[in-house]
């Protein structure tokens, strides 16, 4: 089979090796489709290699459909099409023992801590399978893991039917937040200075506003009648987003932090103090998100064919990452055992 791994230095490669064994307790999947999303250019830029150790197959947003059943497990069957929840967690240390598994505080990413999708067939944990909606095209269900992302994000913020929320970046997940919070019930409108991804959430029927060009807290205050936005997510990586943001959250309002930021920032917290906003991380997802995802992609609630820019052969991700680079593309795929 061949296999993409990336070595270090910005540098993807194709490789060409045999599956791994297929172990007790696993299933080894056809990969269909993989997606390249935001971690994964950290990864590429060097930003995770502290903890990535090259060579390293990535990726984790994906489907495909059960190629083989390892010992063990039940309930699967050959040839069904799934997606993967790519956490594995210890069940032992305190974050565990609270309920809280998805951030097991010794969390296995499947895709960054140990391989990923990138490969042809790839095997994992049945645990970590989620059956896929048989309405639902393998293409289209590439990306139900970044809509769980965006469905815990805003089940997270408590967001309200009626709500007003304001989401600082246009990228892939800010456009998911906001269609989900949308359909959620909430009024949504999207901060984003680059007029190309502007046009792109216009285009899907989003409310948009451009900080560059007008004044962002003077124009939530207006929309909101003075109070301030319900719930505000920062899902842009930008210090200056970071330090705007708390400007636009109403009294006892929340600020969700969605984006990877890997250098500390600066955050207003005398207007933290002095409206007593609530400040939230949220970082992956629970099960119940993916399936509500799973639910949002199959009904056409999510436009996931309208998200995708573009799909490539597993031999051009290298030229796939230097594309997401430069913002022109909103999701990029690759197709792997597709046919």
């Amino acid at each position: 089979m061949f296999a993409v791994n990336y070595v270090g230095d910005r540098t993807m490669t194709l490789e060409e090796r045999a599956p791994a064994e297929l172990r007790a307790g696993e299933v080894r999947i056809a990969v269909a489709y993989v997606g390249i999303c935001g971690t994964d250019l950290h990864v590429f830029h060097g930003d995770l290699d502290g903890r990535v150790r090259t060579p390293a197959t990535i990726g984790h947003e994906m489907s495909g459909t059960i190629a083989e059943v390892g010992a063990g497990v039940d309930g699967w069957s050959v040839g069904e099409p799934v997606t993967v929840m790519p956490l594995v967690w210890d069940g032992s240390c305190p974050a565990c023992r609270a309920g809280n598994e998805h951030i097991c505080q010794h969390l296995d990413f499947i895709g960054i801590d140990s391989p990923g999708a990138l490969q042809q067939y790839w095997n994992v944990p049945a645990s970590t399978l989620v059956r896929l909606p048989s309405e639902v095209s393998l293409r289209d269900a590439a990306l139900v893991e970044p809509v769980a992302v965006a469905v815990h994000d805003v089940r997270r913020s408590e967001l309200a039917p009626g709500d007003k929320a304001v989401v600082i970046g246009a990228g892939p997940i800010g456009v998911l937040i906001a269609t989900v919070a949308a359909a959620f019930g909430a009024d949504v409108v999207i901060a984003e200075i680059d007029a190309a991804r502007r046009a792109t959430a216009a285009e899907l029927g989003l409310a948009t506003l451009d900080p560059s060009a007008v004044d962002q807290t003077a124009w939530v205050e207006e929309w909101t009648s003075g109070a301030g936005a319900d719930v505000v997510f920062e899902v842009s990586g930008a210090a200056a987003a970071v330090r705007a943001a708390t400007d636009l959250v109403k009294v006892r309002g929340t600020l969700v932090v969605v984006a990877i930021h890997s250098q500390p920032r600066p955050l207003d917290l005398h207007r933290v103090f002095w409206r007593e906003l609530r400040i939230l991380g949220a970082r992956v997802y629970q099960r119940r998100d993916f399936e509500r995802a799973a639910e949002l992609v199959a009904d056409g609630t999510i436009p996931a064919e309208r998200l995708v820019t573009g799909v490539v052969p597993l031999a051009e991700v290298q030229e796939a990452f230097g594309v997401l680079e430069t913002g022109r593309a909103m999701k990029l795929l690759v197709e792997l055992n597709a046919s």
